[in-house]
Order: structure tokens, then C-alpha cells, then sequence
């Protein structure tokens, strides 16, 4: 029996929801048969890695920490197979001006960006707009909408950059233009079984306000959430081919969930990717599996193999 080590917490703004995610993933573990123990951690060292006991690690942290290439980077050096990306892939993967720029080169559309550093703006009343509003300013390097400001005016500009400079942590941000009377789609990925990646079905997001933040996603229980959504087939086609490639490109392994919007015209626009997305009750990469025949136990099994499978040990010296 493989005996699996599921991680959650990590220093990061979603440490909760990495919390609630680990369990699912601890549970449905367990469900699937495994040796599963859940850990919370905040920055597991090295030398702490080392001493855990477990055949699998499978770290279900977001966050730059856990997520960007801080961890991995840590669990590479233990020599263990892990579920998710490596070091360098979780990096590229977690900023999201870097994930732009492969996207171009790979012609997926995506919306010009510009760099935001809270630190060059003294007095965000004197602040210039880069761009015209609507618009959206979001960390370079988070997600579950930590950190998101939408900016309908100038005043909004304005109380979005005093609200940056206020908080504690004070991280370099970008700026989008908004697309209006969007659909949200979503686009999972997973190892199809032969250290390749397949394309889930597509997951059309509705929340209620009309902005899928951090309350849709994890406090509030009206976003609507449709499974193969009533979209034109090249569209679907397009979407999951764009996903594959771009996951390709960063070098993902496992799993992913690449992020789209759909504007009034029906044009579709990359928002960014995520290595090492939720596994929440309301959480997206596993509602895809289950429509494509792998429940959580399964899914969770599943990535667990994949680990083992994709796992290269590093030569003794």
C-alpha cells in the first residue's frame, strides 16, 4: 500500500483554502484505498522534508510559497517523488506577466498587461492611469483572487493604489484591461496516464455578483458552475488545445487549470495558469475529472501514480 503525505496550509494569503483543499485530497485519498496522513505546514525546510515518512508527497499548497517554485525546488532536493510541477515550471507557471509572454509567443490571445510597483507611486492621486478603465489590477504572483481591484473610474484607480500601499505586503502587481459582459471558462489538464497531458472538460463559471472572487469561490454557495457549457465545437477545440500547449510550454506535470474569458463578441482571452489548483467542495479541476469518470478518490489515486511514475531520482554521486 503506497503511503501518501498531504500537505496543506503554507505562509501565503490561501492558506485556509490550502487547508480545506489537503483534506479533500487527504480524504479521498483514504477513500481510494491509500496510507494517506494530512500535514500542516507553513515553510517545511530541507532537513524537515527528510524526516517525513512517506513514499508520496503530495503538496496541495497555493500561494507563492507553495505553489511558485519554493517548495518544489525543496522537495527535489529530498529525492522523493511529489505530485505537481517542478521548480522551475511552478515559477513561470505562478508569475502571471511570465505566463503571458509564452502565451503570445504560442499565439493564444491574450490582453496586453502592464507592471504595477506600488513602491514608484508616492501619492496615488498624482498616479497616471497606463491604461484607460475599465480595468483590473491583480498580484503578479497569487491567486484565488487574493489581491484583485476593479477600477470602473479614476477614483477607483486611485483607492485601489492607496489600498495596495496600506497592506502589509506591499508585491508587484499588473494591470489588464477589464473584458465587460465576460463568460469565465475554465480548462483543467491531467497526465493522461503516460506522462502526457489531456484536456477535461470545459467548466463555465457564473458567480452571482458577476466577479469571480475570492467570496464566490470559497464563501458563498451561489456561483454556477456548468460542465460542458453551450459553446461552438471549434471554440471548445480551441480552448483545450490552447491549455495543452501552453501547459506544455511552461512544463507542467500532473495537473493544471488554465483560466479563459469569453468577451461580448465572443472572442476568448488567456487569463493565466494554475499548477496546483483547488481541491475544495467547490473547486474546478475536480468537477472536470468526475465529468470525465474520475471521482476525487480516483483523481487523487490517479495523480499519486503519476508522481510515482514521472518520478526520476537524482544519481548518487
Amino acid at each position: 500500500m503506497t503511503s501518501v503525505l498531504v500537505l496543506g496550509g503554507g505562509p501565503d494569503a490561501e492558506r485556509e483554502v490550502s487547508i480545506e483543499s489537503a483534506t479533500g485530497v487527504h480524504q479521498g485519498c483514504l477513500e481510494a484505498g491509500l496510507k494517506a496522513e494530512l500535514l500542516i505546514v507553513d515553510e517545511p525546510s530541507v532537513d524537515e522534508i527528510n524526516e517525513w515518512n512517506a513514499e508520496v508527497i503530495f503538496p496541495v499548497l497555493h500561494g507563492r510559497f507553495g505553489e511558485g517554485g519554493q517548495l518544489q525546488q525543496r522537495l527535489e532536493r529530498t529525492n522523493r517523488p511529489f505530485v505537481g510541477c517542478r521548480a522551475i515550471a511552478a515559477r513561470i507557471a505562478m508569475d502571471k506577466m511570465a505566463t503571458k509572454l509564452l502565451a503570445a509567443t504560442l499565439n493564444i490571445p491574450t490582453k496586453p498587461a502592464v507592471i504595477l510597483d506600488p513602491s514608484l507611486y508616492t501619492d496615488p492621486h498624482k498616479a497616471v492611469l497606463p491604461i484607460d478603465t475599465p480595468l483590473v489590477i491583480k498580484p503578479v504572483a497569487d491567486g484565488s483572487s487574493c489581491g484583485l481591484y476593479i477600477c470602473n473610474n479614476h477614483q477607483d484607480w486611485i483607492n485601489a493604489l492607496e489600498a495596495i500601499k496600506a497592506s502589509d505586503q506591499q508585491q508587484v502587481s499588473m494591470i489588464e484591461p477589464m473584458i465587460t459582459s465576460a463568460r469565465e471558462l475554465t480548462v483543467s489538464v491531467i497526465d493522461d496516464g503516460s506522462d502526457n497531458l489531456k484536456a477535461l472538460p470545459v467548466i463555465e463559471i457564473a458567480p452571482a455578483s458577476g466577479i469571480y472572487d475570492y467570496q464566490a469561490k470559497y464563501e458563498r454557495n451561489d456561483t454556477i458552475y456548468t460542465v460542458n457549457p453551450d459553446l461552438a465545437d471549434d471554440l471548445v477545440s480551441d480552448l483545450q488545445s490552447w491549455s495543452l500547449s501552453l501547459c506544455k510550454q511552461i512544463g507542467v506535470r500532473h495537473l493544471a487549470r488554465v483560466d479563459f474569458m469569453l468577451d461580448a463578441s465572443g472572442n476568448p482571452w488567456l487569463l493565466e495558469a494554475n499548477t496546483m489548483p483547488g481541491f475544495t467542495a467547490s473547486s474546478l479541476l475536480p468537477k472536470a475529472a468526475a465529468a470525465s469518470g474520475l471521482p476525487m478518490p480516483q483523481l487523487c489515486e490517479h495523480l499519486v501514480n503519476a508522481a510515482i511514475r514521472s518520478h526520476q531520482p537524482i544519481p548518487s554521486s
